[in-house]
């Protein structure tokens, strides 16, 4: 029987009694919705068509991997006005795809449509009805100064851009699928199966030792700097918390005894959503495999701030659910260098 087996029940009993249905106030933020996605509107056949004949309807424009973008935005211009421009190129969306309907709270006035168009090549500024001012930019490129409604437009058109690009026929029958719901169902025309995007779960965890140090892993080179949370897919069949401990210990030997969920962040390249915990052990000793851990190490909070100042090493950035994580376990902001 392996560790990870045996270790299932393994959980102690909750030491104080808690009100019955208690929720714990240390966790990650909780980000709101945007974009009301419209489930049920986007079902409604001629839905797309007909919001692309509003002039009031904005695209998010994708390319490959990137976006168009202008002054750190995403550039959203009038879907019917930027289709006309395009044909001028004898330019045609490969996908057309429902995105949503502007929340109140969102950088965009309440209830304004949002629709996805992936084009086949990115086409240069100033032709086609792209402005000469835009750019094409990555997600990683442009995220740390998008406002949240931009953050949540980006992700979600990655999202759905890349189950369409790798999801083209029929699992089953291997026909080439047809379109539906907005963009949000792939039928194939041959057995009429429906097909829907996938999202693949992964647990990212910080693991903290008997000590109270934080134990941070990298892959690649010995003497890289790059150091961030330990994380790995769920397998079928297996719970969340049965994947922290199967995976901490494969990566990097170490026995986890408790761990506890904080929160999730979807990160969809190409399709994962990352499932935050943090985690306890009693082993002082942690052992990378080798192979996806190739370096392990522990850090007090007073030594992590100090190594990260030094440029010893480099953490993950505020953008991820990594930093989010490993700053609930330091209890506050990490400076970075550029910080100071």
């Amino acid at each position: 029987m392996s560790y990870a087996e045996s270790a299932l029940p393994a959980y102690p009993a909750q030491a104080v009694q808690l009100p019955a249905n208690h929720l714990s106030d240390t966790v990650l933020p909780v980000r709101p919705a945007m974009v009301d996605r419209g489930s049920v509107a986007r079902a409604r056949p001629g839905m797309v068509e007909d919001l692309l004949a509003r002039d009031e309807t904005l695209a998010v424009v994708l390319a490959g991997r990137q976006a168009l973008i202008r002054t750190n935005e995403l550039l959203m211009p009038a879907a019917h006005g930027l289709l006309a421009q395009l044909r001028t190129l004898d330019t045609v969306p490969e996908q057309v795809i429902y995105l949503g309907a502007a929340l109140p709270g969102s950088d965009l006035p309440a209830g304004t449509d949002i629709v996805l168009l992936i084009l086949p090549d990115a086409i240069a500024p100033g032709e086609g009805g792209i402005p000469s001012d835009a750019e094409w930019a990555g997600f990683r490129d442009i995220a740390a100064v998008l406002n949240p409604t931009d953050t949540a437009l980006f992700v979600e058109a990655s999202a759905i851009a890349n189950w369409h690009a790798t999801h083209t026929h029929c699992p089953r029958c291997g026909v080439p699928t047809v379109v539906e719901a907005g963009g949000w169902v792939r039928r194939c025309p041959q057995d009429n199966s429906e097909h829907y995007p996938r999202t693949d779960p992964a647990i990212i965890v910080t693991v903290v030792g008997p000590d109270g140090r934080l134990l941070l892993g990298g892959g690649g080179p010995l003497d890289a700097k790059n150091y961030s949370t330990l994380a790995g897919f769920v397998e079928p069949g297996e719970s969340l918390e049965q994947a922290v401990i199967r995976e901490i210990h494969e990566e990097v030997g170490v026995r986890i005894t408790r761990c506890q969920y904080l929160g999730s962040q979807s990160w969809p390249f190409p399709a994962s959503l990352m499932l935050g915990f943090s985690a306890v052990t009693e082993d002082f000793v942690a052992t990378p495999d080798g192979v996806e851990v190739t370096r392990a190490r522990w850090f007090s909070r007073e030594e992590l701030q100090a190594a990260v100042l030094a440029g010893e090493i480099t953490i993950s950035s505020r953008l991820s659910i990594a930093r989010s994580l490993i700053e609930h376990w330091y209890g506050g902001r990490i400076m970075d260098r550029t910080d100071t």
